[in-house]
């Protein structure tokens, strides 16, 4: 099938994009406001851009506490959404007023980072410590205003629990990271394979 991407002329059940640009790695945005209000909330456009300095960023589709925390703060953190974390992960996509923290909803414990001042999840193997850098809104595009914002932040700090070391590198079957797919789908990574790029990279 072909379809008109700015017509939305699929005719399917559902729209098939996000379906199609899978998987997506989750970004578990930890933040805290300027009152002292930690915040919790997974992300699924996500994802990093820049090796050395490494760069990464996730976008919002409106404006939420997480942008606003983070704008205010300038920190933020994002911790591996795992396979055993699955469901408090989900839980703490809540909607849920500025005022409640997503970290007790999902009675998950947030620990204070090291370099940056702003909450992660304890209970997560890997986490990411992030300076906000820029948050990049879009011009309407062909007439249609796009409501998503993106916000990128450089990494200056990195978890990694010791159990997912092995001779110098990261097994990240044993985290069991999860990513988003379409409509309710989710996936896990369980599996590996390798190959050799072209020029032996």
């Amino acid at each position: 099938m072909f379809y008109d991407a700015v017509k939305r002329d699929h005719g399917l059940k559902h729209d098939p994009v996000k379906a199609l640009i899978a998987p997506r790695p989750i970004g578990w945005i930890g933040s805290k406001s300027k009152s002292g209000v930690l915040n919790l909330a997974p992300y699924s456009f996500f994802n990093a851009f820049s090796t050395h300095p490494t760069i990464v960023g996730f976008a919002s589709e409106g404006y939420k506490d997480s942008i606003a925390n983070i704008e205010e703060t300038g920190a933020f953190s994002c911790s591996l959404a795992t396979w055993d974390l699955r469901d408090q992960m989900n839980e703490s996509s809540a909607p849920t007023d500025s005022g409640i923290s997503e970290f007790e909803l999902a009675g998950l414990t947030p620990v204070d980072c090291e370099m940056v001042d702003a909450p992660r999840v304890k209970e997560s193997p890997v986490a990411l410590e992030c300076r906000y850098l820029k948050t990049v809104n879009f011009d309407p595009v062909d007439g249609v205003e796009v409501t998503a914002s993106t916000v990128f932040g450089a990494v200056v700090g990195i978890h990694i629990d010791d159990s997912l070391i092995e001779d110098g590198m990261v097994d990240i079957t044993r985290a069991q990271p999860l990513a988003r797919l379409g409509y309710r789908d989710y996936c896990v990574v369980r599996e590996l394979f390798q190959m050799t790029r072209p020029g032996g990279n």
